[in-house]
Order: C-alpha cells, then sequence, then structure tokens
C-alpha cells in the first residue's frame, strides 16, 4: 500500500505485473522515478482522460473481441491529486485504429460475433450495426415468444393451480412444501451446468427453442394421466393411485430443468440483442400485453373447466402445454447473427461449482445483488400456503365451486402485467437498482397483508383476499428484473456464467421449504409469514449498497474462468 501525498491510499495489490509482459502503446511515456508503479496502469483515450483499469483477464476472453469497461470511478483523478499527475504518468492521448500494431493485443474494439462495436462512453461497448439494425424487430419477436409464454404459464400459475392440484391428489403439507425445492434445485443445477455450452454456442435461439418446447411435454403427460385416472368413473370414485404424487413431483421437476435453461436462455440472448436501456420497454410491452391476453382466456375457459366433476386439470394443463409450444415456434424467428466460433473446454460439474463460488466470493457487486435475490426468494417458501390460507377463508359452497382459483389467477397477473408496465419503463429511465428496491420491499408487505386479511372477523377479508395474489405477481417481475440488473454487470460472453451462478444463489433458501410446509401444518401460518415477511424486508435494505451499472457506480468485474491471464 503506498500513498500519494494529500490523497487518500492507493491500493495496487490488484496490479502486479503478471507473468507476461504486456505491450504498452507508444503514447504513453512514464517518468523515470514512477517506472515501477506504473506496470499495472494503462490509459488511452476513453472521454478523452486517463483511465485506471487494475484487471486480470484470460487471454482467451480478450482475444474473443471483449472490449474492457470504462468506469467513472476508475479514473486517474479519483486517485491522484492534480500536483501528481506530472509525478506519476504522462499521457499523450492519440485516436486509435482498430488495428493499431502498437497497441496491446488485451485491447480488441470488437463484438463477441466478430463485428466492429463502439464504446459509447457509459463503460458499455454498443452493438454491432447489423444487431441495432434487428433491434426493433427482435423486440418485437421476443414479446410475442414471451406472450405466449405467459398464456401458458397463467394455468399453472405457482400460487394457486400448482398447489390445488397438490391438494386435490395429496393434502400433506410437507408434500406443498416440496414444490418450492424441487422448482429451484431443478431450475437452478442444470443452467449452471449448461452455461459453457451456451456460451459457444454460435446462435442462442435454437436452445431457447429446444427448451420451450421441454417444458411442454410434462403436461401432456400429466394431462394424459389425470384423464385416465382422475375422472369420477375412474379414479376419484376409488382413490387416486398411490404413485401420483410421485408422478407429479416428477414431471414438475422436468417442467422447471426445461424452464431454467428457457431463462438461460433468453437473458442471454437479452443481452447480446437488446441494449441496456431497451430492455425494460420489452419487459413492459410483453408483460401487459401477456397479462391482458392471457387474462382473457383464464376467464374465458377456466369457469367451465372448474366446474367439472374433475376440476379441468386436463384440459388446464393441454393449455398450457399448447402456450409452450407455440413459444417454442416464435424462438425460431428471432434475427441473432452467429457468434464467431469457438472452442469450450469441457468442465466437470464440480469445477463449474467453483466457479460459481468464486464469481459469487472475488466480485463484490455480483456478491450483493445475489444475497438481495437470496433474501427476496424466501417469498416462494410460501407461495403453496397463501392459497391455502384464502381457502380456510371460504365458506364450503364457494371452496366446492373453485371460482375462487379463477379470482385468484386473474388477480395475479393483473397486478403482474400493470406492475410490469409501470417498472419496466421505469428500470429503462432510472435503473434497475431502484426499481428492485421498490419491488421487493412491496413484496415483504404481501405476508402480513394476507395474515391481516384472514385475521378479519367472520372472515370477511375473504372478498379482498385477490389483493395478496394481485401484489405476488410481483415476484417473476422482480426476477426479471435482477436478471436484467445482472447482465449489466457482465460482459456479453460472460451473461450464461453470471445468470447461472445468480440462480444457484437463489436455490439456497428452499431448502427450508419441506420444514416451512411441516411447520404451517404445525403452528400455523401466522410465524412463518412473519418470519418470511422480514426476510424479504432485509432484502430489500441490502440493495441500499448496491452498485447502479448505469452510473458505473464501484463496479467490479470477476476474471474469466481460464489459468492464462493478462492484463487488460
Amino acid at each position: 500500500m503506498s500513498k500519494s501525498p494529500g490523497s487518500r491510499p492507493i491500493n495496487r495489490s490488484r496490479t502486479q505485473p503478471p507473468a507476461q509482459t504486456a505491450s504498452w502503446p507508444a503514447s504513453i511515456s512514464v517518468s523515470t522515478t514512477s517506472r515501477a508503479n506504473a506496470l499495472g496502469w494503462w490509459a488511452g483515450p476513453i472521454r478523452d482522460s486517463p483511465v485506471w483499469l487494475p484487471r486480470v483477464y484470460s487471454r482467451d476472453r480478450l482475444q474473443s473481441g471483449q472490449a474492457p469497461r470504462y468506469h467513472q470511478s476508475h479514473r486517474l483523478d479519483h486517485h491522484i491529486p492534480p500536483d501528481a499527475n506530472s509525478s506519476l504518468l504522462r499521457f499523450k492521448p492519440r485516436a486509435v485504429e482498430p488495428n493499431d500494431p502498437s497497441m496491446p493485443d488485451a485491447l480488441p474494439n470488437a463484438s463477441p460475433n466478430g463485428n466492429p462495436t463502439t464504446d459509447t462512453g457509459t463503460g458499455r461497448p454498443e452493438p454491432s450495426p447489423e444487431i441495432l439494425a434487428v433491434e426493433s424487430r427482435n423486440i418485437r419477436t421476443l414479446s410475442a415468444h414471451y406472450i405466449s409464454l405467459r398464456l401458458g404459464w397463467i394455468f399453472k400459475t405457482e400460487t394457486v393451480i400448482m398447489p390445488a392440484f397438490m391438494d386435490a391428489i395429496s393434502g400433506a403439507g410437507w408434500l406443498r412444501g416440496c414444490l418450492p425445492i424441487v422448482n429451484r434445485i431443478c431450475s437452478s443445477l442444470p443452467p449452471l451446468f449448461y452455461a459453457p455450452q451456451l456460451k459457444g454456442a454460435r446462435r442462442k435461439k435454437g436452445i431457447l427453442s429446444a427448451a420451450t418446447f421441454a417444458m411442454a411435454i410434462p403436461f401432456f403427460v400429466l394431462a394424459a394421466t389425470w384423464w385416465r385416472f382422475g375422472q369420477p368413473e375412474n379414479g376419484l370414485a376409488a382413490g387416486l393411485p398411490g404413485w401420483l404424487p410421485a408422478l407429479f413431483l416428477a414431471c414438475y421437476g422436468v417442467v422447471f430443468v426445461a424452464t431454467g435453461l428457457q431463462r438461460l436462455a433468453w437473458a442471454t440472448i437479452q443481452g447480446k440483442l437488446i441494449r441496456d436501456n431497451r430492455r425494460g420497454r420489452l419487459l413492459a410491452v410483453s408483460g401487459l400485453l401477456g397479462s391482458i391476453i392471457s387474462v382473457a382466456a383464464v376467464l374465458l375457459l377456466i369457469p367451465g373447466w372448474l366446474e367439472r366433476p374433475d376440476h379441468g386439470f386436463a384440459w388446464i394443463f393441454l393449455m398450457t402445454a399448447a402456450g409452450f409450444v407455440v413459444a417454442g415456434s416464435l424462438a425460431w424467428l428471432i434475427t441473432e447473427p452467429p457468434d464467431a466460433a469457438t472452442t469450450i473446454p469441457q468442465r466437470r460439474p464440480g469445477q463449474l461449482l467453483l466457479e460459481a463460488w468464486d464469481l459469487f466470493v472475488s466480485n463484490r457487486s455480483f456478491r450483493r445483488i445475489a444475497c438481495v435475490a437470496m433474501l427476496f426468494i424466501t417469498i416462494q417458501l410460501a407461495f403453496p400456503h397463501f392459497q391455502t390460507l384464502g381457502r380456510e377463508m371460504l365458506g364450503d359452497e364457494q371452496r366446492q365451486s373453485g371460482n375462487y382459483l379463477m379470482h385468484w389467477v386473474v388477480a395475479q397477473n393483473i397486478g403482474f402485467g400493470v406492475c410490469t408496465f409501470l417498472f419496466g419503463w421505469l428500470a429503462d429511465f432510472f435503473g434497475n437498482r431502484v426499481v428492485i428496491r421498490t419491488q421487493i420491499l412491496l413484496l415483504a408487505s404481501v405476508p402480513l397483508i394476507a395474515l391481516w386479511l384472514g385475521s378479519l372477523a367472520d372472515n370477511s377479508g375473504s372478498g379482498f383476499y385477490w389483493i395478496t395474489f394481485s401484489l405476488l405477481g410481483l415476484t417473476p417481475l422482480t426476477f426479471r428484473t435482477i436478471n436484467n440488473y445482472v447482465l449489466e454487470l457482465a460482459p456479453p460472453s460472460e451473461h450464461p456464467r453470471y445468470i447461472a451462478t445468480l440462480n444457484l444463489a437463489m436455490t439456497a433458501p428452499f431448502f427450508a421449504s419441506p420444514a416451512v410446509g411441516w411447520m404451517v401444518d404445525r403452528f400455523g401460518f401466522e410465524p412463518i409469514f412473519v418470519t418470511v415477511s422480514i426476510v424479504v424486508a432485509c432484502g430489500g435494505l441490502l440493495t441500499f449498497g448496491m452498485a447502479e451499472p448505469r452510473l458505473d457506480e464501484h463496479l467490479e468485474e470477476s476474471s474469466p474462468v481460464d489459468p492464462t491471464s493478462t492484463v487488460e
């Protein structure tokens, strides 16, 4: 640690010279007295000011076209007093040609697909002209894909339909509690193991399409099974087969393996094809239109299905599968320039887990958002129990009709659509940090609102219980907003790794899910819901220490996974 007179300490511990020597531009002259200290410094014509880049990156990333990120916090004038610049470094900025032989290999000005990029001055390279030319078309195509996905998803709503089906085949609380942990484990580990293959794929839209098609297969299986065994004349009169809960959990797990891969591919394609300040409008438009179409379909179809003797679960699952099939087909319409061909080394699962842990430990900005996500996602531990609490407030006639399920599904999707439209535009204009904070603090109030409505005399709160589900519509929106935030922290080639690691981090709270279900049966809803509310609120408070990538606040980058490295 060294210190310049009148300035704060300058930490050079991360800027030690690497094993190999870097080639330096001839435009940089270093004073004799500070030549030894200048090995970790580089200055260029970015923003017409010197830039400090204490980073170590792998050579394969540098050669793949990843332009460096230039953060305001790395400007030399943040670390060196005005009177000290002459004694440290003297720079002669000049224009840099793309193939200037005097420039180090560490600074290629190219995008991952081999096309030239332009530095926007905000720390993120501008996409290639080829990508910009089709950006508006891709926003429309991705919106259509997401709308179809929402249409299928609304018929399998995690807070209503899935717990109701589980109650129909087995009313055990601990079994309901298995749903969230199966959800998270299956949607987190496979994407982590598949992320290197996705990174190496020249076009990602084929993976997005295949994963979406795979989401439909288990619902075809469940629909056929319920049609065979769930009819009054077949199974319900004599009792359902004992293996049906196990089959349901297996299909549920397969759905979320495919869902995790779909979300990983979706986020990666967004990061590749859509600029940071346009992802919010993609979310806003697709979320609002998707909710309108989905709610209309629910109001048109669900009432008749729920009145059937078998509760219409077969038709519900068929509709879910149909929505996913349409979404998978639309993914092929995305216009995606191919990335440059790369060879991805094979890694064992243990290596991938260690690399995920290294990213979490070494990157402070990523670690903070991962901790926020882990605290926020605990709201899903209460998902299966919200509809159970609400059903206890209903009369026997209301409970028998099943229309309450439709009302809650509609309320949740209307809440999702309205909030998506508002928060999507806010994220584009003000950044994702303030939006994430607001969403999480609103979600922290949901368990308390549910308990308050449930405590009203004569079950008078049942008529307003839809408010709980309308606010729960923030959950998938917050998840996608956090994904968009993480995309801004990482260079495009590292998007699969960052998103997969984030999903893995969000798995940790779900190991308590079966215990939460057992405790709800044992102690009631109050202690569990209050605890969940406090934990989620802590996640909202933790956002006050997050960086805002739009402002380049104290951001850090992690070294890509490769043993060979060079200074960038």
